[in-house]
């Protein structure tokens, strides 16, 4: 009860902070910062990819409403919904994950959290800014785009966990 209160909150504070804080930025050269992966990357490993994308589509269709941006949130969101489970498998521990473990940085170390959530955060970057542009002739204004883009979310999305995710005890 205590996990979906957590991600009940978490799936507020990222859809108003990205709406009204992050879409609101201007950064230049056509910079997005993109910090709702974050949640969907959060999202608990048990949870089935049905649920995951019903909770990804609802968080990016909310940020659509609010931005006006005519369902490019929702759809990269269920990109990266139904993408997170094959990434994941594709870069998990040999042992594999621990029951109940949370993809943070504090939990797996950051270069890893940096490298897989770097590839999560380039594909969902790259598939919003085609779909945002829908021109061949835009391909190297997207490249810019995303290649610019990406590093600074993922820095804020690493600074977000370092002041709102509390480090887990060791046991």
């Amino acid at each position: 009860m205590i996990e979906i209160i957590k991600h009940s909150v978490r799936f507020v504070l990222f859809l108003l902070a990205q709406a009204f804080i992050f879409n609101q930025l201007e950064i230049g050269l056509g910079i997005q910062l993109m910090v709702y992966p974050l949640f969907i990357f959060l999202l608990p490993l048990e949870i089935n990819i049905f649920a995951s994308m019903i909770v990804s589509f609802l968080l990016g269709f909310g940020i659509d409403m609010l931005s006006n941006t005519y369902g490019l949130h929702a759809s990269s969101a269920l990109i990266l919904a139904y993408g997170r489970p094959y990434l994941v498998k594709l870069f998990e521990p040999r042992d594999g994950f621990d029951p109940g473990v949370e993809l943070t940085v504090y939990t797996m170390g950051y270069a890893w959290f940096s490298y897989v959530f770097g590839i999560f955060l380039l594909a969902h970057t790259t598939w919003f800014f085609l779909i945002e542009q829908f021109k061949w002739s835009e391909f190297w204004y997207v490249l810019l785009k995303t290649v610019l883009g990406v590093p600074l979310s993922l820095g804020v999305c690493i600074l977000i966990q370092f002041l709102f995710l509390k480090k887990p005890s060791k046991r």
